[in-house]
């Protein structure tokens, strides 16, 4: 759903991964793994797909484990600040609406960490590196949903920052996590009309209501904008990950794209955006906009933002809770693996 995250490694010792030792490569190893590298070259060239079983460098490998395991972690984590609204919804009709957009996120999470799976990493693996704090998620979801307002707004603004972010990813190079993204895309669409359309709604009410939907946009426009990542000269593995057919473009395209996608509409739902340089520029086809502060956003990542250890302990305590399910759920497979091999000794 989020990818600013994309850009930052998750917390490791180094030493750890300098430690092992690999052994020199024999002549006829070595041509193989040139021949290898070679093929996926023309792929990766040609705008193709690489497919779990075909060879990958080692590099792209983790880095396609870390950014598929933070987009999931994202989508999981992001289900917290709205489903706090879902049992204090205004109506009928926003809380079904609010619970099946939560439902969705769940369901993204599960379709990434899937497709995380095929390059080798276990689900074990992944979530225990999200509940230790070892493993990064969007910093967007460390910030709390105060109004009613909030919950429109990160369907509004969030979710729309998230469908720049994923639309270029459903043409990884990676098949199944292009794949993945079609689906996921289509749903975060939805989302983002479905947030812009409460919002609608409320800037037709009350004078209060209205008040409450500018009073979320300005506290949520910056953040989004920091959700695209650093600026270009800022993020080192960028140009790798483009090379790779990865990231398809830049942090700052995406975020110029959404500033000057984001302007009409903030004009049809009569709102104004907290930035005062905010403006059209005629010479370069685009809005030009203020200064974000960075400083906040690396607090953030860094583990120091207003809700870091809220969200944390509220997904560490849903995961144990749910143990039992998980343990009833794997001796009713080990039950009927054992009844169907007991069926098929007898009828042979």
């Amino acid at each position: 759903m989020y990818t600013q995250s994309f850009n930052v490694p998750d917390g490791h010792s180094a030493s750890a991964e300098t430690a092992t030792t690999v052994p020199l490569a024999s002549a006829s190893q070595q041509l193989a793994l040139e021949q290898a590298q070679l093929r996926f070259d023309a792929v990766i060239d040609a705008d193709g797909k690489i497919e779990p079983k075909d060879w990958m460098p080692q590099a792209y490998r983790k880095t396609l484990v870390r950014q598929i395991s933070q987009h999931a972690h994202s989508e999981i984590v992001g289900m917290l600040p709205e489903g706090n609204w879902i049992s204090r919804a205004p109506s009928l009709k926003r809380k079904a609406i609010l619970v099946a957009k939560v439902q969705d996120e769940g369901g993204h999470g599960l379709y990434l960490y899937s497709a995380a799976e095929t390059l080798g990493t276990s689900r074990d693996q992944m979530l225990e590196g999200l509940h230790s704090g070892r493993a990064k998620y969007s910093s967007i979801f460390n910030y709390p949903t105060l109004t009613w307002a909030d919950v429109g707004v990160v369907g509004w603004l969030v979710d729309g920052a998230a469908i720049m972010n994923q639309i270029p990813l459903c043409r990884c190079s990676y098949g199944p996590y292009a794949r993945a993204m079609i689906r996921v895309c289509k749903e975060e669409s939805f989302h983002q009309r479905q947030g812009f359309e409460a919002l609608l709604a409320m800037v037709q009410g009350t004078q209060a209501q209205k008040e409450m939907v500018q009073d979320a946009v300005n506290r949520w426009w910056w953040k989004c904008l920091a959700m695209f990542g650093p600026p270009d000269g800022d993020s080192p593995n960028s140009a790798q990950g483009m090379r790779w057919g990865i990231k398809r473009i830049s942090n700052d395209d995406l975020r110029q794209k959404f500033v000057d996608a984001t302007v009409p509409q903030a004009a049809v739902l009569g709102v104004t955006l907290p930035d005062p340089a905010l403006q059209w520029n005629e010479a370069r086809g685009h809005h030009d906009y203020g200064a974000i502060d960075w400083d906040e956003f690396w607090a953030t990542v860094n583990g120091n933002g207003p809700c870091n250890k809220e969200r944390l302990a509220t997904r560490v305590k849903a995961h144990n809770d749910g143990q039992w399910v998980r343990d009833a759920a794997l001796a009713y497979a080990e039950k009927q693996s054992a009844r169907n091999s007991a069926m098929s000794k007898v009828a042979a």
